[in-house]
């Protein structure tokens, strides 16, 4: 592969560039990141995920949201990247792991295409319900169920860290505008130190629930494999879902199962959109 090549796929819409740091030649740092995610003087992206050198797994990998901040974990990020790692001969075996800010992870290859990864599993740890380990500043041990005011509004809000940090709010309807007007106040609380991914979600049976997704230093998002494993362990703590169940959201489905330990397993589908090479141009830009 050439010098500053990349990879942009999409997982349920929610779509990201990768790359290779023993490609590149230039710092990726937070003004380089925004740029390239920019969809005008840019590529345009949801983030970049960076393949590195690993400690304690197969791979290592780096997530970065648009802003240029940095992620401990994302769903549909691991899934893309694991497609990245099959589909350009990084790795010839099925089941692998990946080293994240957010913990290690295992992947499996379940369906393939054209020889390309299609569908992917990936277990992506343990929840965890602990307000300290999320973090969030509140003086129980938990935070399930309570209110809190963002904006002009009272919440109901669960939280949980499935390798990040979530704060799920049950609704009986899902409203886009109402998550967009609402997702800054609540993503940047003062409960929240390293602020959190926010998710509305609505019951629609003991296996399925449906979600929309305000993430992290993105903004209102189609998609996030995230969002949706701590949707589940959300559902599951409250009595509201079977450990199996299916997350639907604006850009597609996923199927989450969580076990007794809370060790949760999300599987979902890959998309490669486009392969190429950063321009000398772009490159330069990015030092300015």
């Amino acid at each position: 592969m050439e010098k500053n090549f990349f990879v942009k796929s999409h997982g349920l819409g929610n779509d990201y560039i990768v790359m290779d740091s023993a490609l590149i030649d230039f710092k990726l740092g937070e003004e380089a990141v925004k740029r390239i995610c920019d969809i005008h003087y840019g590529i345009g992206s949801d983030g970049i995920l960076l393949k590195t050198e690993a400690l304690n797994a197969d791979f290592g990998l780096r997530i970065f949201n648009p802003d240029g901040s940095e992620a401990e974990k994302s769903g549909n990020g691991l899934r893309i990247f694991c497609k990245f790692l099959y589909d350009y001969g990084y790795v010839k075996k099925k089941e692998f792991t990946v080293e994240t800010k957010g913990g290690i992870v295992k992947a499996k290859i379940e369906e393939e295409k054209h020889k390309k990864a299609y569908i992917i599993t990936v277990d992506m740890g343990k929840a965890i319900f602990e307000t300290s380990k999320i973090p969030v500043k509140w003086e129980q041990h938990e935070c399930i169920g309570e209110k809190i005011k963002a904006g002009s509004k009272i919440f109901e809000i669960n939280c949980v860290s499935v390798g990040n940090p979530h704060c799920v709010i049950l609704k009986d309807t899902l409203d886009v505008s109402e998550i967009k007007q609402y997702g800054p106040f609540l993503e940047n609380h003062v409960l929240f130190p390293n602020r959190i991914n926010v998710q509305f979600a609505k019951v629609i049976s003991p296996n399925e629930a449906e979600i929309l997704i305000w993430e992290r230093g993105a903004g209102y998002t189609l998609a996030s494999g995230s969002s949706s494993c701590a949707v589940a362990c959300a559902l599951i703590k409250r009595g509201l879902t079977e450990k199996d169940l299916t997350i639907s959201m604006p850009g597609g489905k996923l199927h989450i199962s969580v076990d007794d330990e809370w060790n949760v397993r999300m599987t979902g589908e890959v998309r490669e959109i486009a392969n190429g090479v950063l321009s000398r141009e772009l490159i330069e830009d990015l030092s300015l």
